[in-house]
């Protein structure tokens, strides 16, 4: 398979990836309405990859906290091992039905930018509702979130399997409607994205193996770099703008690009 583009498309995308993952924009609905619309396309095996570099920013930023886990879960300290349970609680859902449906997610749902921008319109809306309407929080550390919470938020993550829906959008979504703080909602999108995005990097990876040449094996390598550093500033600072001005600016974002991808659909017919 010869996918070599250049440099330049999968560095962008790289970048575009690093720039989306964390946000409730979906970096996967971006990635491939840049494709659609500007022929800055790649296999689905490399966008599915370059999600790993996103991730690896996670651990950068996170590291100590951690490393922090991980020692007191082994030394059997019980919030460590409730959080532990929570988070598997919470990638399970979108574990078992994204195994299943792969096929059908990406060699057709993939395939569809009307679909994409729809999700992305619509999304947009439930986001800035959300945002916007009065809500009884009960849960800002993410260490105390009770594990129905975890299970809700995971069944929200299923819906994310849909290109233009987000993966850190839907989890908001459903952990905000159950009282959790906008801070904390984020941040336990973080931490739930690490064993479900390694998963699916790896599953990936391995029925992509014999796809995998020289050159996109290139490109992947160009994009997850690019992945990781735009990512790790992103994690950096998206938890302090989210608590000083909510996520209403993403849900404009995703109504203006979902509007305008329509519009290009029902201008040019594509």
């Amino acid at each position: 398979m010869n996918v070599d583009q250049g440099l330049f498309v999968p560095l962008i995308l790289g970048i575009l990836e690093g720039l989306t993952e964390f946000l409730p924009v979906s970096s996967t609905g971006h990635l491939l309405l840049a494709g659609h619309f500007f022929g800055l396309s790649q296999p689905a095996t490399f966008i599915v990859l370059i999600q790993l570099g996103a991730i690896l920013a996670v651990i950068t930023v996170y590291f100590a906290k951690l490393g922090l886990l991980i020692r007191d879960a082994l030394t059997g300290k019980a919030y460590a091992w409730r959080f532990a349970i929570g988070v598997i609680l919470a990638c399970l859902p979108a574990i078992i039905v994204g195994v299943l449906a792969r096929e059908y997610i990406q060699q057709v749902i993939y395939e569809s930018p009307l679909v994409i921008c729809l999700s992305l319109v619509i999304g947009g809306i439930v986001l800035l509702i959300v945002d916007r309407m009065p809500k009884q929080e009960k849960y800002d550390d993410i260490y105390q979130f009770p594990w129905h919470l975890a299970l809700i938020v995971g069944l929200f993550q299923m819906l994310s399997l849909i290109p233009g829906v987000s993966r850190s959008g839907s989890t908001v979504v459903g952990a905000m409607l159950f009282g959790a703080t906008k801070r904390s909602a984020a941040e336990f999108t973080f931490f739930i994205a690490l064993p479900i995005m390694v998963g699916a990097f790896g599953y990936d990876l391995y029925k992509s193996r014999e796809l995998i040449d020289m050159s996109l094996g290139l490109n992947i390598a160009i994009g997850f770099a690019a992945s990781f550093v735009v990512g790790t500033i992103v994690v950096k600072y998206l938890l302090g703008f989210v608590s000083k001005h909510g996520f209403a600016p993403f849900a404009w974002w995703r109504i203006a690009v979902g509007a305008a991808g329509l519009v290009a659909i029902l201008v040019f017919g594509r």
